[in-house]
């Protein structure tokens, strides 16, 4: 006789959205596009649920930094209990070097419909990036 292992009435959704195909994305990601143009870098992230509220951007040692928070919903007075939740609920945080050059004064975000976009100009370096030097591995 083979024992199996006994399973509650749920375990049949539990495997089917802990399949890949459900779990494509992992939710404390920011997906963020980013395009070039003449004079300046667009940076397009999605941040659906969020308000503008929950997003705090700032530019530090030449780093653009982005972080977003979202509270758990209170669920107290609801009736019935969750079979599966998906939506995030916590802290994100993106950081993407700008050059020391770029100052927050010079970045300009709005936030639309879950979209906060970035135009970060380009401006003239003034120092000169250091070429990738390589090591040679002795025997």
């Amino acid at each position: 006789m083979m024992m199996v292992p006994k399973r509650n009435s749920f375990d049949l959704w539990e495997e089917l959205f802990d399949d890949p195909f459900f779990n494509q994305h992992d939710s404390k990601v920011m997906r963020t596009d980013i395009k070039e143009n003449d004079n300046s870098y667009t940076i397009i992230i999605d941040l659906p649920g969020y308000a503008k509220e929950d997003i705090k951007i700032d530019v530090e040692k030449g780093y653009l930094n982005i972080s977003a928070s979202m509270k758990k919903e209170n669920d107290e007075n609801e009736k019935g209990k969750f079979v599966r939740r998906e939506r995030y609920f916590g802290e994100c945080s993106r950081s993407f070097y700008v050059g020391e050059d770029i100052e927050a004064e010079d970045v300009q975000a709005t936030f639309k419909n879950g979209t906060l976009r970035l135009a970060i100009p380009k401006k003239e370096m003034n120092k000169e990036i250091p070429t990738k030097k390589y090591i040679e591995i002795q025997e």
